[in-house]
């Protein structure tokens, strides 16, 4: 994967109108990605589609703050620190299938495969106790600005992780029932979930800074765009 991203932004950073760069490229084979698996191909689109929709989300927050909108914490809960840490360490252990797939400790990818699934349902989980948590304070969608966006955008990233997770469990699945000699077929898909999960992660850790971490300033930095 750390592969690709090179590759990526080493094009994107490309000046294709120097003379230096029109040498590189005309004896380039124009196939810089043509490693580029279908499902790592699919991926990369939902990031796109994705993205756009959580901008939207988090530009719809940033100028829908109300000039009364109180820059004390809103969220005061320890819960949302440890959905986060759940999705860092889903992130560490697909770094640890990347490595049993270079060296073909079969056993521990499957071990770890399953920890993947079993901590995402936890993160959801997690979220599905906060709402409850939230609304049984009399915290609710049509509260203020605040908790509409907090709802929507954790909604949103729930359903990209119940997705998400419907294609770990056709990879999983298949994974288990195959023989140790055949898992390597399941390369492409592996890698693929791999860097979708990366994709959350950093969407996540985007909402977390900006709506709890550093709340206080946001609200402060929006009431100052309003007015």
């Amino acid at each position: 994967m750390s592969g690709f991203i090179k590759k990526l932004f080493g094009a994107l950073i490309q000046k294709p109108w120097e003379e230096s760069q029109v040498k590189v490229d005309n004896f380039h084979s124009g196939q810089t990605f043509s490693t580029l698996s279908p499902q790592m191909s699919a991926v990369i689109v939902m990031f796109g589609v994705s993205t756009v929709l959580f901008s939207l989300i988090l530009t719809g927050y940033l100028y829908s703050v109300p000039s009364d909108q109180d820059t004390m914490f809103l969220l005061k809960t320890k819960l949302l620190w440890i959905n986060t840490f759940v999705l860092f360490f889903v992130a560490y252990v697909f770094r640890k299938i990347t490595k049993d797939l270079k060296n073909n400790k079969i056993l521990k990818l499957k071990k770890n495969l399953v920890q993947v699934g079993a901590l995402s349902y936890l993160f959801l989980f997690g979220q599905i106790f906060f709402w409850f948590h939230l609304m049984d304070s009399g915290k609710f969608v049509a509260t203020n600005s605040y908790f509409t966006s907090f709802y929507f955008f954790t909604a949103l990233h729930g359903l990209h992780l119940l997705g998400g997770l419907l294609f770990w469990g056709k990879v999983c699945s298949s994974t288990l029932k195959l023989e140790n000699d055949k898992i390597l077929s399941q390369k492409k898909n592996i890698e693929a979930l791999s860097l979708y999960w990366t994709f959350l992660l950093v969407v996540w850790i985007i909402f977390f800074l900006i709506i709890y971490v550093f709340n206080d300033a946001v609200i402060a930095w929006c009431k100052s765009l309003i007015s």
